[in-house]
């Protein structure tokens, strides 16, 4: 029946804001660290001198990111997530929008059939030409859980923008029963933010690099406390 109610537009609306009033209310009132601030404030800080970056972390931590968002961007400039064109991408797609993020629909999986695949490099890769940051969950929509898939490597080395990795964890918190264990953050908590160092990958390098990403995101992760 939930399944059913979410295909209505009005309903998938009105279920995203609830989501976001929560995220906004948990997020809001946990006391965060940030371990980083030097890997991002050239790009994203009150007097930015570096171009876009993609910023990339685990699926899983897609609900505790916007906080990041929230305390880095300061410069006025834009930012896209990617998410999938499938009922959930769109559904995320809505909470993200609450938080000032933009969306683009796509995914750069390009396992089995290409899925369009090419596509959403081809867009992500004219988002940042248009001066604007890359949001990307490299092992999403649909895992595995913390593998990535080749997009973020492939749209790094065409684009020449920069891979930020980054992470967060909350403790207490809510884990949910989804492929990758999508973590919730609770009202009062604590929280870690983690932006490691800005990964650049050589144009013609991109399956080195994605190996050399994948290693920055599980850097950060720990980094944050997270378990693997």
């Amino acid at each position: 029946m939930m399944s059913r109610l979410l295909r209505q537009g009005w309903a998938q609306k009105a279920l995203a804001a609830l989501v976001a009033l929560y995220l906004r209310l948990a997020l809001g009132t946990t006391r965060w660290r940030l371990v980083g601030w030097e890997n991002v404030s050239p790009h994203l800080g009150p007097a930015p001198a570096s171009g876009p970056v993609v910023a990339a972390f685990w699926h899983e931590m897609l609900p505790l990111m916007p906080a990041l968002w929230q305390r880095v961007h300061t410069s006025g400039a834009r930012a896209r997530v990617l998410v999938s064109r499938h009922r959930d991408g769109r559904f995320i797609g809505e909470v993200m929008r609450r938080f000032d993020l933009g969306v683009a629909h796509g995914s750069t999986s390009t396992k089995g059939r290409d899925r369009g695949g090419a596509t959403a490099v081809r867009a992500l890769l004219g988002v940042l030409a248009g001066g604007e940051h890359v949001v990307m969950t490299p092992d999403g929509p649909r895992g595995p859980r913390r593998q990535a898939a080749a997009g973020v490597a492939q749209i790094a080395a065409l684009s020449g923008a920069p891979v930020l990795p980054c992470a967060a964890w909350v403790t207490p918190r809510i884990r949910l029963p989804t492929w990758d264990g999508m973590v919730l953050p609770v009202p009062f908590a604590r929280g870690v933010l983690v932006c490691g160092a800005p990964v650049r990958i050589g144009r013609d390098a991109a399956d080195a690099g994605l190996a050399v990403i994948a290693a920055a995101l599980a850097d950060a992760s720990r980094m944050a406390g997270a378990p693997p």
